[in-house]
């Protein structure tokens, strides 16, 4: 027994057994990441401090085509979180809740970056609780990269604009020559690839 600053008496309580915390349970980071960003290493590092262990899950997403396959967006996704010692990157096969099943998560995390997003994310967190009762964690973009968006990334650089500062290392390079493959980099204006970009195109 302690007592505090008015010199009222006060019991100490144990924490509760089942409480959570800091460094407890496993969480997924799911997206296409095609191809990941600053923004989502915003999120996966912001979720890094607050789970022992997050899963990056790579998952196709069969309303659009993607422009990196799935073994190019997991190896850039893996060089980005390197870094970090409790993140790891894997595909997600089919249904995200499945996965989430699998590597034993309990909770999936996704960042937010206005209203739009949260429109769009809500149905599915409801979805995925409805079918195995896993909570979804929504956290706001930092206003650093709240601008930048994966979509936005291939769309800057389709028409020559550099995109360095809004990826990750050897990104650039990834999408710079997948785009050159498909006929559909702009010359205007294109942002000669870094060292690092040529090593991770190859």
């Amino acid at each position: 027994m302690s007592s505090d600053a008015l010199g009222h008496d006060r019991v100490a309580r144990p924490p509760r057994p089942d409480a959570g915390g800091p460094g407890a349970g496993v969480a997924v980071c799911p997206g296409s990441y095609d191809p990941v960003t600053l923004g989502h290493l915003d999120v996966i590092g912001r979720a890094a401090r607050l789970f022992g262990t997050v899963v990056v899950g790579v998952a196709t997403n069969s309303a659009k085509a993607a422009l990196l396959d799935a073994p190019t967006r997991v190896e850039l996704a893996r060089a980005a979180v390197a870094g970090l010692p409790n993140v790891r990157v894997e595909v997600v096969p089919g249904l995200l809740v499945d996965f989430c099943r699998d590597v034993g998560a309990t909770a999936l995390v996704k960042g937010l970056r206005g209203g739009a997003d949260y429109d769009a994310e809500l149905p599915m967190a409801l979805m995925n609780r409805h079918l195995t009762g896993i909570e979804t964690v929504f956290l706001p973009a930092d206003r650093s990269v709240v601008h930048i968006a994966s979509s936005l990334v291939k769309d800057v650089a389709r028409h020559g604009g550099r995109i360095d500062d809004l990826v990750p290392a050897g990104v650039s390079g990834a999408v710079l020559a997948r785009l050159a493959d498909l006929g559909h980099l702009g010359a205007a204006g294109a942002a000669a690839p870094t060292d690092a970009d040529r090593r991770t195109a190859r």
